[in-house]
């Protein structure tokens, strides 16, 4: 029912740029806050960036000034645009919607590498 699809994963040089999307279905969009998260292997999930339903942004201090989230209500989608990005980048995102529930979505593999 519930569905959070992410897509633009890839590899990328550092210093090079990608854009997330994760498409929603299944939940009223324009009510749930929406986030990235990421992880790697034997590391715990951390968080990236969110931005509510009033577009309120939130970012981690590894990340603020160089990704940038938004969402689109009429497309159901938020976009996470990540510039001059490191190899420590390197990680599997996820999508996540919040409200009275959590939902995840299937994560994208994000790969920075020479």
């Amino acid at each position: 029912q519930v569905q959070l699809v992410e897509s633009g994963g890839g590899l990328v040089q550092p210093g090079g740029s990608l854009r997330l999307s994760c498409a929603a279905s299944g939940i009223n969009f324009n009510i749930f806050n929406m986030g990235w998260y990421r992880q790697v292997p034997g590391k715990q999930r951390e968080f990236v960036a969110s931005i509510t339903r009033v577009q309120t942004t939130t970012y981690a201090d590894f990340v603020k000034g160089r990704f940038t989230i938004s969402r689109d209500n009429a497309k159901n989608t938020v976009y996470l645009q990540m510039n001059r990005l490191k190899p420590e980048d390197t990680a599997v995102y996820y999508c996540n919607a919040y409200r009275d529930n959590e939902y995840w979505g299937q994560g994208t593999q994000v790969t920075v590498s020479s």
